[in-house]
């Protein structure tokens, strides 16, 4: 099961039949195995990587960091749940040190961010501060390394 699922995480693309080829396995129990991770909820969902700047299309990135004061019974829990459902969030963190959740959310300009942070992630009881962190570059992403082209990175030799 370990090995189908690392062979998954680092290429959503394989088929069965290749799985299967790769471990050794019957075709039959990996299509079982993976039907049950699915069902499980272990495999959670099957993504495409994409360059969207490659792809001509303006997003804004940012980190949050969020102080919050825990809810009575809940922790963190209720607060972090509200803020996961908004659609601009694409992750959530429960971190150590001097911030308790990292928030990390996309939009389509600074404003935009900007907006969400302002009228509804400050405005949720129990969020003591934010301190939003826009992303400048990316550099690599889920193990994969991000480039803009073909560039030679030897150093220069001068006499």
């Amino acid at each position: 099961m370990r090995e189908i699922l690392e062979l998954l995480e680092e290429n959503a693309r394989l088929t069965a039949e290749e799985i299967a080829v790769m471990l050794n396995m019957n075709v039959d129990d990996v299509r079982d195995i993976i039907r049950e991770l699915e069902k499980n909820k272990t495999i959670l969902k099957y993504m495409t990587l994409v360059n969207w700047e490659k792809a001509g299309v303006e997003k804004v990135s940012a980190l949050i960091e969020v102080r919050l004061t825990p809810q009575r019974d809940v922790g963190f829990d209720g607060v972090a749940e509200r803020i996961y459902r908004f659609p601009e969030v694409r992750s959530v963190r429960l971190m150590s040190g001097a911030y308790d959740l990292a928030v990390f959310v996309e939009g389509k300009n600074m404003r935009e961010v900007s907006h969400f942070v302002a009228t509804k992630l400050s405005t949720i009881e129990g969020v003591i501060t934010t301190a939003t962190h826009f992303v400048l570059k990316s550099y690599k992403e889920d193990g994969v390394i991000i480039e803009d082209g073909e560039s030679d990175h030897r150093l220069t030799i001068t006499p």
